[in-house]
């Protein structure tokens, strides 16, 4: 079943692409048409390349890897910074830092940095430090939190990363594919497919558009991470179940042991009997 319809992506404005001077050629499997100097995208393409990544982003979701989302236009921040911290993955809105994932040991200093300073603030370390060091260091931190603070708690990198504009965040695509993590992208008429994992023909400029197409990626996603919820509570059931029938399969291992002891016991003292006999009996012939 399809997870969105065609007048969904209608009413969103999917379909409107850029100025036809403006087109990228490999872009042209998925146009639909030109009307007055603007292409259009095939819708019917769009939804089956997002039925396709979003199956795609699930799987990966369910298996517990992290999904990195990136959207620093203006018109995408807002949408991506709140839909993403539902399903609590990582998500970058404000500049893309270059070395982000390329270089990704130096960015996870500069986060522990801010750990650094907040535990300063905590331990009274602020307060044998003069007012304009507190204020360089408080400026400092919330610079890192704006850059950096989405993606606190990437301790790895992702498995994945989800874009929207691939023309625009061409620098965060190039170094995922150094690096061979898969790309999702919202691509335009104006974006060149090729470099993209998964494909979602789109406008990447609408509010609207931004808003169903995320919207979309962020509940696979949640659905995945359901599964996955779903299948360790199974895990542990089962744990449960096996660690039950295994103890009384012990108590009786045990039992059997007991009872094997005992008959031992017995044969011992029989056999120290007859010989205590036997010696009296000797003793009782000599005299």
């Amino acid at each position: 079943m399809s997870r969105t319809n065609f007048k969904d992506l209608l009413s969103a404005g999917v379909h409107f692409g850029h100025l036809k001077r403006k087109w990228n050629p490999n872009m042209s499997p998925y146009i639909f048409m030109e009307r007055n100097e603007i292409h259009i995208i095939d819708l019917y393409k769009t939804q089956a390349k997002l039925d396709e990544a979003a199956d795609a982003i699930k799987q990966i979701a369910k298996s517990g890897r992290k999904i990195l989302f990136v959207a620093t236009k203006k018109q995408a921040k807002e949408i991506v910074s709140e839909k993403v911290k539902t399903i609590n993955m990582p998500y970058v809105t404000e500049r893309w830092a270059g070395g982000m994932l390329t270089n990704f040991p130096t960015i996870r200093k500069a986060i522990k940095k801010m750990s650094i300073i907040d535990r300063m603030a905590t331990d009274g370390t602020f307060k044998n430090m003069s007012k304009r060091e507190r204020l360089q260091i408080t400026r400092q931190r919330a610079k890192l939190e704006k850059n950096l603070g989405s993606i606190a708690d990437m301790n790895r990198l992702p498995a994945a990363i989800f874009v929207v504009d691939v023309a625009r965040e061409y620098i965060a695509v190039r170094e995922a594919k150094r690096l061979n993590i898969l790309v999702f992208g919202m691509v335009d008429t104006n974006s060149n497919p090729n470099s993209i994992d998964f494909v979602i023909p789109s406008n990447d400029d609408a509010s609207n558009s931004i808003d169903l197409i995320t919207g979309v990626m962020v509940d696979a996603v949640k659905e995945g991470l359901e599964e996955r919820k779903t299948e360790r509570e199974k895990d542990v059931a089962q744990r449960e179940k096996k660690a039950q029938k295994e103890k009384p399969e012990e108590k009786s291992d045990e039992k059997k042991k007991e009872a094997d002891n005992k008959e031992e016991l017995v044969e011992k003292i029989e056999e120290k009997s007859e010989e205590k006999k036997q010696a009296a009996r000797k003793t009782a012939a000599k005299k």
